[in-house]
């Protein structure tokens, strides 16, 4: 018989990959086996984040990847970025979306829309693990609707004046700095925010069942007065925060398949051990349709993906693009870790497998940074020409 294919790479996508790209991909694996995946359960089941990871994560150089060496970053193409999302998140959703927020949703606005001063201020350092940021946009009436902003800055001399609230914010309670949206008078502006600012206040969400190894926060800024030293001079209006979004936005679509492949791996090892009336369940045709059926789904996710990633390194790639694979592959991955939980029986409730971690934390995957209605909106403007939003 000739050699059997991956079972979690059926179409070799792994060969239409560059040296440097499999190196990337290689290494952040190697660290999700051997530090993450052993403690990761234990996390979830706690509510703890693992925050001492974070120095051997930024020694990896996976924290503001895709940014110029010349700022402390790795300087990796946009493919790469994609294959460390889908390695983190293969460990856990928490983890990727630590490193998401820190590098699209924080660095990447000071590299695109700050000045020369505030990239070397924070740059290197938040590539070193030294800075961690968190990004402020959604409100707590806002969710979908950030145009509804509620957060506002006023000029007072040569500072402005910051009163408003966030929510769902990860990172919150880990952060030295906030990325914070306001209106103002000339329209939303970003302000680089210390989070030891008077009357900046942050508190941990509790009690969730779904990222438990994240930190989730609301953000309360109460008359919190920065310098115009502090704004990001080089965007207004929504443009700059949903610029952000898109970056974070694009690692999303890479993230889900990896969670997608360790539940995939996890089932096929169960049902092959599993013996149940004289044989193992693999052995049922029932259970080879579904296994079939994922391996269909995750090969059609990694080939979305690639395709964008090459897509956004040649100058191409579209918002409407992304939304098509953020909706398309975290659906693949949240269906196929409810089945893989299914197929488990009883063992797959606990963390002593990741199924129902995965498909927990996709929950809130499928929500944040544009929920699957409004990505399937967004394809059906592009194809239409009309705004039903």
């Amino acid at each position: 018989m000739a050699a059997r294919l991956n079972p979690l790479d059926l179409y070799d996508v792994r060969s239409l990959l560059t040296d440097e790209e499999r190196m990337v991909q290689d290494t952040v694996g190697r660290f999700v086996d051997e530090k993450v995946l052993p403690i990761i359960g234990d996390c979830f089941d706690q509510g703890r984040f693992p925050g001492e990871l974070i120095p051997e994560i930024a020694n990896l150089g996976l924290l503001g990847a895709t940014i110029p060496e010349k700022y402390g970053c790795a300087g990796m193409n946009g493919v790469s970025y994609g294959l460390i999302c889908q390695e983190l998140e293969r460990g856990d959703s928490g983890l990727r979306s630590f490193a998401s927020v820190q590098s699209s949703l924080c660095m990447y606005p000071i590299y695109a829309y700050g000045n020369e001063e505030q990239r070397m201020q924070y740059l290197p350092k938040m590539a070193a693990g030294e800075i961690i940021g968190c990004f402020g946009l959604t409100e707590p009436h806002g969710g979908s609707d950030p145009a509804n902003m509620k957060t506002n800055a006023k000029k007072d001399g040569g500072d402005w004046v910051i009163n408003g609230a966030k929510m769902w914010i990860t990172n919150g309670n880990l952060a030295h700095i906030a990325i914070v949206w306001a209106q103002t008078e000339d329209g939303i502006q970003g302000f680089i925010v210390p989070t030891d600012t008077k009357g900046f206040t942050a508190q941990e969400v509790h009690k969730k069942m779904s990222l438990r190894a994240s930190v989730t926060s609301a953000l309360f800024l109460d008359n919190v007065r920065v310098s115009d030293a502090q704004r990001l001079p080089n965007v207004k209006g929504l443009k700059g925060p949903l610029g952000c979004l898109t970056q974070a936005r694009y690692g999303i679509t890479w993230g889900p398949i990896g969670a997608a492949q360790a539940c995939l791996k996890e089932v096929i090892d169960y049902t092959q051990e599993r013996v149940l009336f004289g044989r193992p369940l693999a052995a049922n045709q029932a259970i080879q349709l579904k296994l079939a059926d994922m391996a269909r789904r995750i090969t059609t996710a990694q080939l979305l993906s690639l395709q964008l990633g090459r897509l956004k390194d040649a100058g191409k790639m579209e918002p409407t693009q992304v939304s098509l694979a953020k909706w398309n592959n975290v659906r693949m991955a949240l269906d196929i870790a409810r089945d893989c939980r299914d197929m488990l029986g009883g063992a797959g409730i606990t963390v002593e497998h990741s199924a129902i971690r995965h498909a927990l934390n996709l929950e809130s995957v499928i929500t944040y940074e544009g929920t699957e209605t409004v990505h399937q909106l967004v394809v059906g403007r592009e194809l239409t020409g009309i705004n039903a939003f």
